[in-house]
């Protein structure tokens, strides 16, 4: 319904209202007027007079005015507030209306913005989720790639020490060759027999070997021994000047140094 902001349509009906009630009065006015009467002409035949036998004719009534019809009464006012009534109520359900329009629009966006925020929450995880897999992916690349370069690493540095260890090895196979070990057990075997007094227990073919544990310059850190021929006298005996001896002396040549040092312990003539 067109909303009638400038209230044309009850003016309209107002005026048009008027006019019906001024046209009906006009014409109540003209039927209430006498109208003149017309002659009647009698056209008359001359006739041999005879005496008439007939009744006389009734008397012609002539038609009474009929009375003016009163005038309606002016309800004009009822009209207008009725009229007005009815803009007040198109008003009323076209205010309605737009208030339903409106609520039912505030909650399509409050829905919408519901979804959107939704939807932005739901690509911010996916994003996250994304990024946790591509960080442990590279991680674990990481991972992968530093276990290979360690794998690497360690391959190359046994494979140093295996060929160090045989280098050390020809070497000290060479020394050995040389006469150079003989040379280093001799060194060590004249210093504890300077330092050996052995009990009159001791046999005359006294043979003890004995594994000696060294450190690097020397120093002894323990006896064992293999196998003897002497009583516990003589192999505690032996034991002191071992230890007395300490520090060793050092090898002609590195690579003769045996951290377990095997030699024998016999009784000098």
């Amino acid at each position: 319904m067109i909303r009638d902001n400038r209230n044309i349509i009850p003016v309209f009906m107002a005026v048009l209202l008027h006019i019906i009630i001024f046209g009906s009065m006009v014409v109540a006015i003209d039927f209430a007027r006498p109208k003149p009467l017309t002659p009647l002409t009698v056209q008359a035949t001359l006739v041999q007079e005879t005496p008439d036998t007939r009744p006389p004719p009734p008397p012609v009534e002539e038609p009474k005015p009929e009375p003016a019809p009163e005038p309606e009464p002016d309800n004009s006012a009822e009209l207008q507030r009725e009229a007005e009534e009815e803009k007040r109520r198109q008003d009323a359900l076209l205010e309605e209306k737009r208030l339903e329009e409106l609520k039912r629009q505030e909650e399509e966006d409050r829905k919408r913005r519901e979804r959107e925020e939704e939807e932005r929450k739901q690509r911010e995880e996916e994003e996250k989720e994304r990024q946790r897999v591509e960080a442990e992916r590279k991680r674990q690349e990481d991972i992968q790639r530093q276990r290979e370069e360690n794998e690497r690493l360690l391959r190359e540095m046994e494979a140093e020490e295996r060929q160090a260890e045989i280098d050390a090895e020809a070497d000290r196979l060479a020394a050995v060759n040389s006469g150079q070990l003989a040379v280093y057990i001799a060194m060590i075997s004249q210093k504890v027999q300077r330092n050996l007094s052995l009990p009159a227990s001791a046999p005359d073919d006294l043979l003890c070997n004995v594994r000696v544990r060294q450190a690097r310059n020397g120093d002894v850190l323990g006896v064992r021994f293999l196998d003897c021929n002497g009583d516990d006298v003589v192999k505690r005996s032996i034991e002191a000047a071992i230890f007395k001896s300490s520090p060793l002396p050092q090898p002609p040549e590195p690579n003769l140094f045996d951290p377990n040092l095997r030699f024998p312990v016999t009784k000098q003539q």
